[in-house]
C-alpha cells in the first residue's frame, strides 16, 4: 500500500468523505487545520485536493479550504511585536461559526510538526493558543452540540514524520508515516468501508453495554495514578458514530478506538499521571501529573513543558476541569503499532484518556438542547479549550462504581474485564 500518492490518497479521501463525514449531496465542505496555526498545513495539499475531488463526486456544492503555513507562523514568533500575540483573525472565528451553524460539513486535516514551537517563549505560545480558543469558542460550542457533520483526519508532514521515526533515514520518514496512517485507518483491508462498518458495530456494542450499566463513577489505579472520576447523572456513552442535528450519521475521528462520555465537572478527585507525551500548541509536554480536588486541578507537575501545561490549565475557569472521559483497550491497533505519534488523533486511540476543558453536549441526555446554565448545573463543563491527554497503559485498572457504591472490574491491565 502506497498512501503518499495515487491511488492510495484517493482511497483515503473517499473514506474520509463517505465514512468520516457521510457527506450529503448539496452540502458545502470546509477543510481546515488546527485553528491556532491558521489552517491546513501546505504539506497536506495532495490529500486535501483528493478530498475535494471525493466531495464533489459525493455531490458537494462547494469545497473551500483555509490554509495555514508553519513558516509564516515561525516568522510571527521571530518578528512580530511581543505584545501582539494576543491578537487573532477578525474573521476566522465568525466564518467557522456561520459555516457550522448552517449545517455545512467540516473536515479537519492535521499534519503539523509537534515540536514546531518548542524553543519559543511559553508565554507567547500560550497567548496564541488562548486567543485562538477565545475566538473559536462559539464554533466549538456548535461542534459540542453536533450541529453538523464533521471529521478529523491526518496527513503526513516532514516535521511530524521526523518526530515519529527519528531512527529512519530522512528520505524514508514521511513514507513510513503515510504507511502507518493507512494501516490505522484500515486502508490496507480489501474493502476499507466494510472494515469500518464492522469496527463501528463493535464499538456500538461496547457503548450499549456501558450505557446499560449507569455507573456513578470510575476508579483508576495505575503507576502514579489514583483517582476517582464521577460521571454526570445523565451521562451518555458515545462511540464511533455520532448524529448531526439534521440526522446525518458520521464518524468524527479516523481512526477511532474509543468509547467516551462526560465526567461531572465537580466530582473528580485524586492524582492522574500521563502515560504518553502531550503535543499542545507546538510544544511537547512530557511525564506530567495533575492533582484534582472537587473537580478542579490544584497542582501540575511535568518533566518538560510544565509552564505551557500550567498556562493551559489557567486558560479559563473550565480549563482546570475535565470535559471528557474515554476508554480504550491497550490492545487497540494504535497501541499495538508500538508508535508514539505525538498527535492526539492517534495517541488518544492508543490509550484511555481524559480531556481538560469543554464537554460535548451530546454526551449528556438532552444536552444538545440545554441552555448553557442548565448544562453546567447538570455537571457539564464549559471552556474555550478541549485538550485530550493519555492516562491508559497495560498497567492501568479501572473499576465501575454502581449507584449503591459497590464496584466491579471494568478494565484490568488495560483490557476490558467483560468480553462482549
Amino acid at each position: 500500500m502506497t498512501l503518499d500518492r495515487d491511488p492510495g490518497l484517493a482511497r483515503y479521501a473517499e473514506l474520509a468523505v463517505k465514512v468520516g463525514l457521510n457527506l450529503r449531496a448539496g452540502q458545502r465542505l470546509l477543510i481546515i487545520g488546527p485553528i491556532a496555526s491558521g489552517g491546513v498545513s501546505l504539506e497536506a495539499a495532495p490529500l486535501v485536493r483528493q478530498i475535494a475531488a471525493a466531495a464533489y463526486a459525493a455531490g458537494a456544492s462547494l469545497v473551500e479550504t483555509i490554509w495555514g503555513d508553519e513558516a509564516i507562523q515561525m516568522t510571527r514568533f521571530r518578528r512580530a511585536p511581543r505584545d501582539s500575540f494576543g491578537e487573532f483573525s477578525n474573521w476566522l472565528g465568525k466564518a467557522l461559526h456561520d459555516h457550522a451553524e448552517a449545517g455545512q460539513a467540516i473536515i479537519s486535516v492535521y499534519a503539523n510538526d509537534p515540536d514546531q514551537l518548542k524553543d519559543e517563549p511559553p508565554e507567547l505560545v500560550s497567548a496564541v493558543q488562548q486567543a485562538a480558543s477565545k475566538a473559536a469558542r462559539p464554533f466549538r460550542e456548535l461542534i459540542s452540540r453536533n450541529q453538523t457533520n464533521w471529521t478529523v483526519v491526518a496527513a503526513a508532514g516532514t516535521g511530524w514524520a521526523a518526530r515519529v521515526f527519528p531512527g529512519v533515514p530522512p528520505a524514508e520518514q514521511t513514507a513510513r508515516l503515510w504507511d502507518a496512517i493507512g494501516k490505522l485507518v484500515r486502508l490496507d483491508r480489501p474493502d476499507p468501508v466494510a472494515a469500518w462498518e464492522e469496527h463501528l458495530a463493535a464499538l456500538a456494542r461496547r457503548r450499549d453495554f456501558l450505557n446499560g450499566k449507569r455507573y456513578g463513577a470510575l476508579r483508576y489505579k495505575g503507576p502514579g495514578t489514583d483517582f476517582t472520576l464521577g460521571l454526570a447523572d445523565h451521562h451518555v456513552w458515545v462511540a464511533g458514530r455520532s448524529e448531526s442535528r439534521s440526522g446525518i450519521t458520521f464518524a468524527p475521528n479516523l481512526p477511532t478506538e474509543e468509547v467516551f462520555s462526560m465526567p461531572h465537572k465537580d466530582r473528580v478527585d485524586g492524582v492522574v499521571r500521563s502515560s504518553k507525551p502531550l503535543s499542545y500548541g507546538g510544544t511537547v509536554i512530557e511525564n506530567f501529573t495533575l492533582t484534582f480536588e472537587k473537580g478542579r486541578v490544584i497542582k501540575v507537575t511535568a518533566d518538560r513543558g510544565q509552564e505551557v501545561l500550567q498556562r493551559l490549565v489557567d486558560t479559563d475557569a473550565g480549563a482546570a476541569r475535565l470535559g471528557e472521559v474515554a476508554l480504550v483497550p491497550h490492545s487497540s491497533p494504535v497501541s499495538q503499532s508500538g508508535l508514539l505519534f505525538y498527535n492526539t488523533l492517534f495517541d488518544e486511540n492508543a490509550a484511555s484518556h481524559v480531556a481538560l476543558g469543554s464537554a460535548y453536549k451530546f454526551t449528556m441526555g438532552g444536552g444538545e438542547t440545554m441552555s448553557e446554565d442548565a448544562f453546567e448545573k447538570a455537571g457539564g463543563n464549559r471552556s474555550g479549550v478541549h485538550v485530550d491527554f493519555m492516562i491508559g497503559s497495560g498497567e492501568l485498572d479501572i473499576d465501575g462504581v454502581m449507584a449503591d457504591g459497590s464496584t466491579e472490574p471494568l478494565m484490568r491491565r488495560g483490557e476490558w474485564a467483560q468480553q462482549l
